[in-house]
Order: structure tokens, then sequence, then C-alpha cells
């Protein structure tokens, strides 16, 4: 029954071949038998069964909601559920803590029809503690394992969630990304990860970093997966003003088309190649897999601008995750350990051994010393990122070359799991997307001594549809995905 899609789940179910209940509790299985080696599951939800039973119920006397009904999804540790789970961001300083209501993509899931099978591990705060952080660490939950090769690292932050829906400890995952942290754990893990437009999806009950760059979205193994998740979180949320501009958007659902590439004209960035000679070598099989579907290829369409926002992102993220963390935190209850910034970075060093054995919190001290969002250094921050990502950066280059979208590789091959000198990234490829606050799609291409290699389509905002479209039409000719074998090394034979 291993690495069903959501369709296959669908038509099982209608024949009576499985209930909801009996596909919550083969997942739980799974996770039980498989995850002890991987350490990408925080908690389980204990009513996840009793949910599956009612959804039961519920499609033979209804029928489906639709094609989420019934199907175990899993959630990022940073995001709220109002329910027997904790929201804790992978932090001890927040243990025990139990959101007063659901985000608002939990409760759009769970109106879908959607189980919410538990939470996942993550990169502590996702990612945004440390200068020297090892990816998919947190003190609640310990070091989360990429499933290709054990002793690789998942990357991350949505470390969890990439490693639960490569093992398939789920039917999907939702990630969430600030710069990376859908992008790089899905090309890691082999999966497809779709990062949207910054107010596509809804982010109010998920703890923040940075609001002009914070997303949530979808984690699975099949283009047409992560678009059915994708279309279930969309909608406008009056707790986040970013959705507003959505509204347009609508849910009319996503083209799966197989010969969505062709005359699509596609732009190679090759600023983030070069990074590993056997992946620019899938980098290249892909460029010729597009051009034999029809798609027009223009290469060396770099983004000149690529890296001159980086000073200005880091203030940036610095002064929007002060108010934005302080502001979530004191709406906590009152017998909670942390109420503020402050108290977090106080909890730490309290409780160093279990807090900080590894890496410290130097992004903690960095932000917590910067003033209000009024002040002019971060309005120029803001304003640099805007124009070097958005108007002089992917603007300029779908512009200048008149493109639909952009192609580059997502990433190199994933690096030996190092709690001494934390992560060894090569590529930033995620970047240019992440801070323009525009949509990217990573999705397999081939492996590298068996760990994957993805590639990444990039486009303008509110392009989501165009994304989707690219991908299925790769994906179905490429059909390259390999499930893991947690292997506890490569095996360069």
């Amino acid at each position: 029954m291993s690495e069903r899609t959501i369709k296959e789940w669908q038509e099982a179910m209608a024949r009576g071949e499985i209930t909801a209940v009996g596909l919550a509790e083969y997942y739980l299985e799974r996770i039980e038998q498989i995850d002890p080696a991987l350490n990408s599951v925080l908690e389980l939800n204990p009513e996840a069964v009793a949910i599956a039973a009612a959804l039961d119920v519920e499609r033979k006397e209804k029928g489906p909601r639709g094609p989420l009904h019934g199907l175990p999804l899993m959630l990022k540790g940073n995001i709220d559920t109002a329910d027997s789970m904790t929201t804790t961001a992978g932090s001890l300083a927040l243990e025990g803590h139990i959101a007063a209501q659901d985000a608002f993509l939990v409760k759009r899931l769970r109106d879908a029809g959607a189980v919410i099978l538990g939470k996942t591990n993550l990169s502590e705060w996702a990612n945004f503690r440390s200068t020297r952080s090892s990816s998919g660490w947190s003190s609640q939950g310990g070091q989360t394992h990429n499933p290709y090769a054990l002793d690789r690292n998942p990357c991350g932050s949505s470390s969890g969630s990439g490693v639960a829906v490569a093992a398939d400890l789920c039917v999907a995952a939702i990630g969430t990304e600030t710069d990376g942290s859908i992008i790089c754990p899905a090309h890691m893990n082999g999966i497809v990860g779709l990062k949207p437009t910054v107010g596509l999806v809804s982010r109010s009950g998920i703890i923040p970093i940075s609001h002009s760059q914070d997303t949530a979205g979808p984690m699975a193994r099949t283009v047409a997966d992560t678009a059915v998740v994708l279309e279930a979180m969309i909608g406008v949320d009056p707790r986040d003003e970013a959705t507003l501009a959505s509204k347009e958007y609508g849910t009319a659902g996503f083209e799966l088309d197989a010969d969505g590439l062709r005359e699509a004209r596609i732009g190679v960035v090759r600023n983030f190649c070069s990074v590993d000679p056997h992946a620019d070598g899938i980098m290249e099989d892909s460029l010729n897999i597009l051009r034999d579907l029809g798609a027009i290829v223009i290469d060396d369409a770099n983004i000149k601008s690529d890296g001159l926002w980086k000073e200005a992102e880091q203030e940036v993220c610095y002064y929007e995750f002060k108010a934005g963390l302080n502001a979530y935190l004191r709406q906590l209850e009152p017998e909670a350990k942390v109420h503020s910034l402050a108290d977090v970075i106080a909890f730490n060093e309290a409780n160093q051994e279990v807090m900080m054995p590894y890496f410290g919190q130097e992004h903690f001290l960095a932000a917590q010393k910067k003033g209000p969002l009024t002040d002019d250094s971060y309005q120029k921050a803001l304003a640099e990122c805007r124009r070097f990502a958005r108007d002089e950066g992917i603007d300029a280059t779908l512009s200048r070359h008149h493109l639909d979208a952009l192609v580059t590789l997502s990433g190199e091959p994933a690096w030996l799991t190092d709690w001494v000198n934390g992560d060894h990234h090569e590529s930033s490829s995620w970047s240019p997307a992440a801070v323009a606050g525009y949509p990217s799609i990573s999705m397999p291409a081939g492996y590298v001594f068996g760990l994957p290699v993805n590639i990444s389509f990039i486009a303008g905002a509110w392009q989501e549809r165009r994304l989707i479209r690219l991908a299925y039409a790769f994906e179905q000719a490429t059909q390259v995905r390999q499930p893991p074998r947690y292997l506890q090394t490569v095996d360069f034979d």
C-alpha cells in the first residue's frame, strides 16, 4: 500500500478497500516501525483515529467532502492546533503550550476533511536561533535524519515534514518557509515542495520569523498531491492582512497538463549551478528534457542582483522576528515559561546543557537589540530587499527575456550532519523567491550516489498555477523519484 497518491487513496476508499480509520492506523504503524531511525515526528495526535472514524461515518452518510477526506496529514511543529497537541517550534521553552485556536490553514484542512495525524520535528525556532545551527535539530525533538542516508542532513527548517513525506509516514505535510525552509528539505529528501506567494496562504497561528517573507506551503510526493493540498489551504483570513491580496486568486483548481511545458519560455538561472559536478549533470539532463517537451529554454538568464539583498534581509528578519515573536508570546497562557524574546533568551541561558549543547543563539541576541518597526534602518532595509529581489531581481529577469518562469538547481546533494561546524550550504537557490515573497516549486530530477537532487521553477507573484503546470509536465515526463532505502551512510558503489 505504500506511496499511494491522494487520488489512489480516495479510489481505494470509494471501493471499500480501506477506511479512514484503517488508513490512520496504517500510517501510525509505519511511524512506529520507521520513525525511530528518522526522528521526524515530534508528537502524534491522540484524537486522530477518532477523527477518522467520524469522517468514515460522514462519508457513508453524505459522501466525501473532497479529495482530502479522511487522509492523514502532518503539520510542522510551529503551526497552532487547538487540540491535544502542543505547538513548540521544537523548543523546550514552549513545552506544554497548547494553542487557543487552530491556525487558519489548519481549519481549512480540517474543513476539507483531512486528519491531522501529528506534528513534525523542525530546526528549532524554524532555524532562526543560531548562525551555526544543524538543520533538523531541536531541543524538544533532537536531530532529524535524512532517509536516503541517515548520517546526512535533511535540511531545514521543515526537516521533519520533508522526511515524513519522503518516508511515506503521511499522505502529505505542511512546511513553512522564510528563506529555504520548504524548498531545501523538499530537495534533500527527494519530494515536491511548493513555497507560495506571501499572502496566498494565511500565516495566523504560525510562530513567526518575518511577516514580509513567512509562508506555509505543501510538501508531497507528487505535483498533483501538492496542488490538492495547496488548494485546500488557500483562503482570505481576517487575522492575516496579507491574504486580502489573494482575494482575486480564487480556488478554481490547478491545471495538470502533461503538455504544460510546450512553448513555455524558461530562463536558466546559472547563479545556483556549479555547486556539484554530478548535480550539474542532472541539471543539463533536465534542460534537455525541457527542450524535448517543447519549452523554449533561454540560457544564462541570471538574476543579476543576486545576493545584494543579503545584509538587508538579515536586518529585516531581526526586526520582524522580535516584533512578531513578542506579539505571539504575549498571547500565551499566564503559566507559560516565556512571554517574550527576552524570556526565551534567558531560558536558553539558564538551561544551556539541554538548550544549547551544540550551538548558541546569536540570531536571538541580535534581534533583541533591534528597535520598533518604525525605525528608519528597518524601513530602508525592507525597501532594499524588495528592490533587489523583486524589481531588479526576479521581475527584471523575467521581463528582460520575456519568460514564463525561471529554472535552476534546487541545491547540492545532502551534506553530512555536523554538530561541530553546522550546516554546509553551497547554494541558496531559494533566496530570490523567498526575499521577493514570490512562489517557487522544487521537484525530483535525479540522484547523486543515491542522494536526491531537485530542480526548482520560480515565477512572479501569484503564478502558482503556472508553476504547477510546468512542474507537472516535467514530473510526468521523468518519473525519477525513488523511495528512500534508509542506509546508514551513502553507498558509493
